[in-house]
């Protein structure tokens, strides 16, 4: 497997799982787990099961005031609510969760977990490299993953052309999720590599055994490099503020400029520089617009201006002011308001 990318939490800011470690750590639920990086668990060596970057699952007996919030994860998620209810979020739908319930996510795809605290349940996640960061790569599983070739391309296919992300799972995909939970279980004193692979390989092909029962809607525009730009551009109305060249935004799509040029084109009407400036000035009118501003010039550093100057002078081509004065504007209109 490809090693992690030294700029991915810059790129794609991972959960860091900070609000569940605390959690943990300060007794309100019971967390089991094998990880590398920033997850919660047991640390896995280099030489276990490389390839996976998370394992465990949590027990909560009481509701909790924590939850996590918008983020993505450095590989494809699988995760699996054996008891309770829970709350997970797209950045197009939410989902109450109910026992059985299974997820998909995908290394670019946002999602949240709580609306916004966890609630009672028991769920169990799995996060493997497959060696992507955008829709339209080509995918590289661990090399201990055993399927044969046309089952694991046949997942793979459906897993990369499938956007559903909630699915029911059956009996036999919910037995392995709990015998994995109970191999964390015997894990602190050495963990079991040999069975953990063979049940991660039954996960996968149970998986695939409850695709193929199914009618399975297969859509190719979620792997063309079009895809890829319009992941981007979402990605960049939440990271406007780094100071990006054409060349990076490139660079993050897994694309040439002239292709990022073309598929920006056809999607928005402009460049992908123009873009990022289009979405700065958005951002721009919404700080402007806040009650407790005191002060104009900062929100041009805060929208990802390289200087005040060019600020105003894109600012006043779009609105036909200074930001100065849109800020003015605002505020006798709310005078006025006030006064009628």
């Amino acid at each position: 497997m490809k090693g992690r990318d030294k700029d991915f939490d810059k790129i794609y800011k991972p959960d860091r799982c900070d609000p569940l470690i605390e959690a943990a750590n300060t007794g309100q639920l019971n967390v089991k787990g094998l990880s590398r990086y920033n997850y919660p668990g047991q640390e896995l060596p280099d030489s276990v099961l490389p390839g996976i970057y998370s394992i465990g699952y949590w027990d909560a007996k009481t509701d909790q005031n924590w939850g996590l919030d918008w983020h993505r994860n450095e590989g494809i998620e699988f995760t699996f609510l054996e008891s309770g209810s829970l709350y997970f979020s797209t950045q197009k739908e939410q989902f109450n969760l109910d026992p059985g319930s299974f997820t998909i996510t995908r290394p670019w795809q946002l999602h949240r977990v709580g609306a916004p605290n966890v609630t009672i349940g028991k769920l169990y996640w799995l996060i493997i490299d497959v060696g992507v960061k955008q829709p339209h790569q080509s995918w590289e599983w661990p090399s201990w993953i055993i399927l044969a070739k046309e089952d694991l391309d046949y997942l793979t296919k459906i897993l990369r052309q499938n956007d559903v992300r909630v699915w029911k799972t059956d009996k036999k995909l919910n037995q392995c999720f709990m015998e994995l939970g109970k191999c964390l279980d015997n894990s602190i004193s050495e963990i079991p590599q040999s069975k953990l692979c063979i049940l991660i390989n039954d996960l996968l092909l149970e998986m695939l055994c409850l695709f193929k029962k199914g009618h399975m809607e297969l859509d190719e525009s979620l792997i063309q490099n079009l895809k890829t730009v319009e992941v981007f551009l979402e990605f960049l109305r939440s990271d406007f503020e780094k100071l990006w060249t054409l060349e990076e935004m490139a660079e993050h799509c897994g694309l040439g400029k002239t292709s990022l040029l073309k598929y920006c084109k056809q999607l928005t009407n402009m460049s992908p520089v123009n873009y990022l400036v289009n979405v700065r000035l958005d951002a721009a009118v919404k700080l402007l617009s806040r009650k407790d501003l005191t002060n104009v010039t900062s929100v041009c550093y805060e929208c990802g201006f390289s200087s005040s100057q060019y600020f105003a002078t894109t600012f006043k081509k779009r609105y036909h002011c200074t930001p100065s004065e849109y800020r003015e504007r605002l505020i006798k209109k709310t005078e006025l308001s006030y006064v009628h």
